[in-house]
């Protein structure tokens, strides 16, 4: 791939910035970090099985995940290797694409930098998610589209479609990057594209791919959609167009605006920039896209900036040809460094929790939720880390106290996928069975054996409902975290007997997609 013909200096400065990342995750995650965070229990769930989809999410993360896991174990570093090594990979083809735009090597090592500070960049890539692959596949599907750009071919078509149809069986957001990159190609002279067969080879190649998560939420009554409209209407309500758009300012950091918007400039304005216009319409649709849904968090726009940081160092070149002092631009590389230094802690796990809260303070920043939920002393992505052993230990220490006929028709209930994926991760090592639940694709899973005679119920309005249950009593307290979210606090555990139903015929009353 032409991308990687880069010079051997380029090639280093590339190098250099990606296993700055790399190294920045590798200590974070042999220190522990904070623990591991509730969506990764719900991936390591989903690990154990492997379907053509899940509700919130399409499957390949996950067949990755599993793949990590039998290669590595369950550590948390072994969790975040993938993702951390991912993250390296994007910032050195971030570094690559500047280059192939036309930035110097001062541009490229601009363009890695801006990379590298972004605060969801470095937070999407600090655990584990499909958010750390999406960034790869973007970065990749946007070499591919300038190769062919720059020397159309039929195998070129094809290699764009496979990496497309793979992203959006990782993420369906590559479909953006699809979209984009029709109207890129509609919009400008590449449009005699179009009248070849390549683009819709392309197109057959990546809906081929996708189709089996296309199938499975055909044989799951659309589940997807319905997950996504619950989330828009519920969970992501708060949101409005504005807060979207305000809040790229702090996700990319406020010092990279003045790159990525010299970016935009270079791909749309720029003589230079001219050739390459597509992937601006790509960064472009997406954010349009994003802005009409009305109510999408900020970081969904995180996977098509190293296309602006790419040409924000293309552009800075000719920023400095014109009115630039020749000093400028490393003064201004410094301040961006040293300015991520300070918000590092607010991106990854990095000082002690207690510092971490004191640091926050000096610098004013509160905790903060793009989900509207209620916060205690840390941000929702760090305290999402904490609570959950507290919470198996509460569950663990009431199975135990039931009789071994008892455990064996003994149902674990708990309402989110973060209490199920810790019960089912961290429990193991207590003796307790799979939980159930009603969240996500725990609902998919069912009541699995489970009659309802006898339930453990972890703080869930379940209990609330005392037609149910024949009695239900307080067994376990979860003991209090100084760090968790507040509604994830002081939870109970209920021993619940005789469900008046059968749990089956109840199931399709407790689903809860969001």
């Amino acid at each position: 791939m032409p991308a990687l013909k880069l010079d051997r200096a380029t090639r280093g400065i590339c190098l250099g910035f990606a296993l700055v990342q790399l190294a920045l995750h590798f200590t974070v995650s042999l220190r522990g970090g904070y623990g591991y965070f509730r969506d990764e229990f719900y991936y390591l769930a989903c690990s154990e099985h492997l379907s053509a989809g899940y509700v919130d999410l399409p499957p390949l993360s996950m067949f990755v995940l599993a793949l990590q896991r039998a290669l590595f174990g369950d550590s948390l570093f072994a969790l975040r290797l993938f993702p951390a090594l991912s993250g390296a990979a994007v910032i050195y083809l971030t570094g690559a694409l500047a280059q192939r735009l036309g930035a110097s090597r001062a541009g490229v090592a601009i363009a890695c930098l801006a990379c590298l500070c972004s605060p969801l960049i470095l937070g999407f890539t600090g655990n584990f998610s499909m958010n750390a692959f999406d960034l790869l596949f973007w970065i990749g599907a946007t070499h591919l589209l300038l190769n062919l750009l720059e020397q159309p071919s039929t195998r070129g078509w094809i290699a764009l479609g496979i990496v497309c149809g793979l992203g959006m069986l990782n993420k369906i957001d590559v479909a953006w990057f699809v979209g984009g990159s029709f109207v890129g190609l509609l919009a400008t002279p590449c449009r005699r594209e179009l009248k070849t067969r390549g683009p819709w080879i392309a197109a057959a190649i990546a809906l081929l791919l996708f189709s089996p998560y296309i199938a499975w939420n055909l044989r799951h009554d659309l589940a997807h959609l319905e997950f996504i409209r619950a989330a828009s209407e519920e969970k992501y309500a708060g949101l409005s167009a504005w807060s979207f758009l305000r809040g790229q300012i702090t996700a990319q950091h406020p010092l990279n605006v003045p790159i990525w918007i010299a970016g935009l400039w270079f791909l749309f304005f720029a003589k230079s920039g001219a050739k390459f216009r597509p992937l601006g319409w790509v960064w472009l649709c997406t954010c349009l896209i994003l802005v009409l849904h009305g109510h999408s968090k900020p970081e969904y726009l995180s996977a098509a900036f190293p296309i602006l940081f790419a040409a924000g160092g293309a552009a800075s070149d000719l920023a400095r040809q014109r009115w630039f002092a020749h000093g400028f631009k490393p003064i201004y590389a410094a301040l961006l460094f040293v300015s991520t230094i300070l918000i590092v802690p607010l991106a990854l796990p990095v000082l002690p929790v207690d510092s971490l809260i004191d640091y926050s303070a000096r610098l004013g920043v509160t905790p903060s939720s793009s989900e509207g939920k209620e916060l205690g002393r840390l941000p929702q992505h760090y305290a999402d880390m904490f609570g959950w052993q507290e919470k198996v230990d509460a569950v663990a220490r009431a199975f135990e106290r039931l009789t071994p006929g008892e455990r064996a028709d003994c149902a674990i209930y708990a309402s989110n996928y973060g209490q199920c994926g810790a019960i089912d991760f961290l429990g193991t090592a207590r003796g307790l069975p799979d939980s159930i639940g009603s969240h996500n694709n725990y609902w998919i899973w069912g009541p699995r054996q489970y009659s309802g005679k006898l339930m453990l119920v972890l703080d869930d309005d379940l209990v609330g409902r005392e037609s149910l249950f024949e009695s239900c009593e307080v067994v376990e307290q979860v003991a209090h975290s100084d760090y968790a979210l507040p509604y994830e606090n002081d939870l109970k555990v209920f021993l619940c007997r005789g469900l008046k139903r059968p749990l089956a015929e109840l199931w399709p009353e407790v689903k809860h997609y969001d």
